[in-house]
């Protein structure tokens, strides 16, 4: 079996890839970084570590790869060929890669009887796969679109693996936590698929991904934005200090009582999981840095992301959402020199004010209550600070 997985980074190699290895698939990543195309073509194996006690090492072996740019020609006939093809790009980057797999599609529909595809854009993003989709299938012409229809499926997922910046003298070695998550839309999948080991599949994704979205991502930019308030370099250390850690667990608790509400999971069971993500920002094996989980708040304030979507299901719901406005707040007060999001976002609150800003970046109107919330934290953070 056959997996083209775009993106060879951190999360690809030390997720996704090692999923699919471990599987029995034979994996080309696909990569525009040149030295780490090279060093898996010429080793074909990478190790993963777990950032605990023992600090386990898996060699992930069965693995070349191909330059996203110069091969493209090479990386057409291998998706051409593939059984399974991931993604681990970011979802702004999909635009990107659907025309490579565009052809690749093409290219095996020119058989008689293609074998099944599927295709799984594994970003943090509701509907990812279902995104990229519609930007191949808008590459397609029209017979093609149906032939695909009949022999290529593209299944949403939600994925979850805290896989911190680093640097190794192995420019392959990734560090990543024990824990992980990767759950697949099972009502999307061809019929006889093979399931892959270590993913769940699910008839109904939808609460998975905001299950997640609304927990791991809203807590973890939630503890980076209060965290640099209070001038801490790392998630480590800011979930160290009692206030951030308290924001954080309330933060989630709003968050938690919508999704009890809406999808109606176990009350017990999500506090447990609560638990357990505030476990996993402590790791003290993982160095997580604020500067990384902070950056592209434009991104995470949007209408449909982890902290104004939440927010507003929780005021439809009747429920509380005072820590999601106080950490949208925190977001506006964000800076990192290397982020044109934070620096766009500083703009917009000198040339603009904090009002038009907030209802601009998270599509809330100035008069609806959430707006005046995030407000009033502002004011109150922006005294603080």
């Amino acid at each position: 079996m056959k997996a083209v997985h775009f993106g060879a980074g951190n999360i690809g190699r030390g997720f996704i890839g090692l999923l699919l290895s471990q599987a029995g698939y034979e994996v080309v990543f696909a990569d525009v970084n040149e030295q780490v195309v090279a060093a898996l073509k010429e080793r074909g194996e990478y190790s993963v570590v777990l950032a605990g006690e023992r600090r386990e090492t898996t060699v992930v072996r069965g693995v070349t790869a191909l330059n996203s740019n110069a091969d493209n020609e090479a990386l057409v006939r291998a998706v051409a060929e593939a059984d399974l093809v991931t993604t681990a790009v970011g979802v702004s980057v999909l635009k990107h890669i659907a025309g490579t797999v565009a052809e690749g599609i093409a290219l095996r529909l020119q058989h008689s009887e293609a074998k099944p595809l599927h295709v799984i854009a594994c970003e943090n993003a509701i509907g990812a796969s279902s995104q990229l989709k519609e930007l191949v299938y808008s590459r397609l012409d029209e017979e093609n679109r149906m032939r695909a229809d009949r022999s290529v499926a593209f299944p949403d997922a939600a994925v979850d693996r805290i896989v911190p910046q680093q640097s190794h003298k192995d420019i392959l070695k990734v560090v990543v936590e024990p824990f992980f998550e990767w759950v697949v839309e099972a009502s999307a999948m061809l019929p006889g698929y093979r399931p892959i080991g270590g993913v769940k599949y699910v008839d109904r994704l939808l609460p998975y991904i905001e299950r997640k979205l609304f927990t791991v991502n809203t807590g973890h930019c939630s503890a980076a934005y209060m965290g640099y308030l209070q001038e801490y370099d790392t998630i480590q250390a800011a979930m160290n200090d009692g206030e951030v850690a308290g924001h954080v667990a309330s933060v989630l608790q709003e968050t938690g009582a919508v999704l009890v509400k809406e999808h109606g999971f176990d009350a017990e069971e999500h506090k447990a999981y609560i638990a357990k993500i505030l476990e996993r920002f402590r790791n003290p094996a993982l160095t997580d840095e604020v500067s990384r989980v902070g950056r592209s708040p434009i991104r995470k304030l949007s209408p449909g992301d982890r902290l104004a979507r939440p927010a507003m299901k929780a005021f439809e719901q009747g429920l509380e959402y005072r820590y999601l406005a106080r950490t949208m707040a925190a977001a506006l007060l964000f800076r990192a020199g290397d982020d044109p999001e934070a620096a766009e976002l500083q703009t917009a609150l000198q040339t603009s004010g904090p009002s038009e800003t907030i209802a601009k970046y998270t599509g809330i109107a100035p008069d609806h209550p959430v707006h005046r919330e995030i407000m009033e934290q502002f004011e109150l953070l922006q005294n603080w600070a």
